[in-house]
């Protein structure tokens, strides 16, 4: 069993992974002509930034609180979106989209770890899989519109 300590620490990773999520997001609708594109971008940054006050209320309720606003600095799903802001100075579509995926398939991976861990993450199971949830049909999106644009 984990401390609280440690199951704050975790609780923090998993806010710097949804901020790492909402600024990728952000870049990519920045980066993008396509008003389609945008509001998909959009509407999971506004996702993301739900998931972060609610993993930030949850850290509150085990007696720490989070300051995390802009994601992880040192994170491997940083690389990822750093490897994203990259694609998106492409504005090529397809480039920004393949980028996107990448860095919600690493959401899920981080996700899944905590998740497997239930005895430790019980009190917030409910929470990390509905959040879980919204990152896969997330990602099924952006795939889809990936899909689309290869054509």
């Amino acid at each position: 069993m984990e401390t609280n300590k440690e199951i704050i620490i975790d609780l923090k990773d998993l806010l710097s992974i949804v901020n790492d999520g909402k600024v990728g997001y952000e870049s990519a609708c920045e980066v993008t002509d396509n008003i389609s594109l945008q509001g998909v971008f959009l509407k999971f940054a506004a996702q993301r930034a739900g998931y972060a006050d609610e993993l930030k209320t949850h850290i509150a309720s085990h007696g720490d609180f989070a300051e995390n606003e802009s994601g992880g600095i040192l994170g491997v799903l940083h690389r990822t979106w750093i490897d994203i802001k990259q694609a998106l100075s492409s504005k090529e579509e397809v480039a920004i989209l393949e980028a996107v995926i990448t860095g919600e398939k690493a959401a899920i991976e981080k996700y899944d770890k905590y998740i497997s861990n239930y005895a430790d993450h019980a009190d917030h199971m409910q929470l990390l899989t509905r959040q879980r949830e919204g990152v896969l049909n997330a990602l099924k999106e952006i795939e889809e519109l990936l899909v689309l644009r290869k054509g």
